[in-house]
């Protein structure tokens, strides 16, 4: 029932929008066929629903029913814990261009989830919300080349988001 408490109280945060939240740029557009499969999680604002939470990844399923399936997975307080899960929709918002998505685990709740950063070979991409209190970095693989994750870096810096606050997200490494 914690849990519970835990994602409500998150998705009720995530709709709150300060004064700088206009400013966040998506970018122009999403081709969510291509963005669908499997993300592992590189660095994120940790969040409470989080909390011990290692090799996590997200997988996305676009419908044919207009809505996108997501499914959340992390491995509790270490690599071989146990396996932690959540199953919910996300809903492109009108006019977007599918770059702004609404997030729901729970209904009523939906949270803002907007890919503000997007590789042109959808090999990553970063995700935040406009109040600048959420972001996730999100590759096609478990390790991301340091040279490209100091440039995410740099460009989540210039939209506003306090860098001081990622935290690198523990992987499973294999080879590439």
């Amino acid at each position: 029932m914690k849990a519970f408490y835990r994602i409500v109280t998150l998705l009720i945060s995530m709709n709150t929008v300060n004064s700088n939240s206009q400013t966040l740029q998506t970018v122009p557009y999403v081709d969510l066929e291509k963005f669908g499969g499997k993300w592992y999680e590189i660095a994120s604002f940790p969040q409470r629903f989080q909390k011990g939470c290692t090799c996590t990844t997200a997988e996305y399923t676009v419908t044919d029913k207009g809505f996108v399936i997501v499914e959340n997975r992390c491995n509790r307080d270490s690599v071989n814990g146990k396996q932690s899960y959540i199953k919910g929709k996300a809903f492109v918002v009108e006019n977007s261009g599918n770059a702004k998505l609404e997030v729901q685990f729970f209904w009523p709740f939906k949270g803002k989830y907007w890919i503000i950063d997007l590789a042109e070979d959808y090999s990553y991409a970063v995700v935040g919300h406009p109040n600048k209190k959420y972001l996730w970095i999100l590759s096609r693989t478990p390790i991301m080349k340091d040279n490209i994750y100091q440039q995410l870096i740099s460009k989540i810096k210039e939209k506003g988001f306090d860098i001081t606050k990622i935290k690198l997200t523990t992987q499973i490494h294999t080879a590439l």
